[in-house]
């Protein structure tokens, strides 16, 4: 990285941490303290990705194409999470997501700036794979958004039923507006992974080659468990702790059919 992309990423960490500390001061403040104004740490997320994406811009487009590495990948789907979450928090009730979803989009530029790999897609590659990619991120970015909602839904729920409501979860929404959310973001997240996996059919030459195929697979298993939650939503009024377990094992699936590779070809075998 240069100094000016290495500098706009310290700026844009700065801002996500202080994002999240405005918002974690919100949800964890005593009854009679003065909180930060909650647009507070709705203007510093989107200050921190204004930097954010200056500081992705240099490092994801290079002269010869797209750089996919692993932390750079990370970065770009933590900005897209990022955005997507502030863009609801101005009309939902959502922006207590943001006191994890902030930090760790730090995380990921700290990473991105201290293992700067190089994992190259060429310029060669057709327009219809680079769409194909770009679904797939807009996906996995919506759909972890759906898993880190079903956890603070499952914390939620875990108090209510100990009786034990304590100043965070008085700070956030009622059970059926989280629930409401959670499953507005699944089903958004799903229409966007059915996109995906069409578009893979169409742009790419054999879906099942070696270097693929667990990401096929893991992919499609995801998309069946998510399918299957939506049918049991609508034909059961599945809620609670059931949408909460298929959310995540949906989500766990498709974390590693998009990053179990990389993980192992970059950081393990370093290729």
């Amino acid at each position: 990285m240069t100094t000016e992309i290495n500098l706009l990423a310290i700026l844009s960490i700065l801002f996500f941490f202080g994002g999240g500390l405005a918002i974690a001061l919100r949800l964890f403040a005593l009854p009679d303290r003065r909180t930060p104004p909650r647009m507070l740490g709705i203007g510093l997320g989107f200050v921190a990705l204004l930097f954010q994406a200056m500081a992705l811009y240099g490092e994801l487009i290079t002269p010869v194409g797209l750089n996919l590495s692993i932390f750079t990948v990370a970065a770009l789907v933590a900005w897209t999470m990022v955005l997507l979450l502030l863009l609801s928090a101005l009309t939902k009730p959502v922006e207590n997501l943001g006191i994890l979803l902030l930090p760790g989009a730090g995380i990921t530029m700290i990473l991105a700036v201290r293992f700067p790999h190089l994992r190259l897609l060429h310029d060669s590659e057709s327009l219809g794979l680079n769409l194909h990619i770009l679904i797939s991120l807009l996906a996995y970015s919506l759909l972890t958004l759906a898993a880190v909602q079903a956890t603070l839904l499952a914390i939620q729920d875990r108090h209510l039923h100990n009786r034990h409501p304590g100043g965070f979860i008085r700070a956030l929404p009622p059970l059926q507006t989280m629930e409401s959310l959670l499953f507005e973001m699944i089903g958004a997240g799903f229409f966007l992974l059915s996109l995906a996996l069409l578009s893979g059919v169409l742009f790419l030459e054999n879906l099942f080659a070696q270097h693929l195929v667990h990401k096929t697979i893991l992919s499609l298993v995801s998309w069946v468990s998510f399918a299957v939650l939506l049918w049991g939503r609508f034909r059961f009024g599945w809620r609670g702790r059931t949408a909460i377990t298929w959310t995540l094992i949906g989500f766990l699936l498709l974390m590693l059919a998009y990053f179990g590779s990389k993980v192992v070809l970059e950081l393990i075998l370093v290729r």
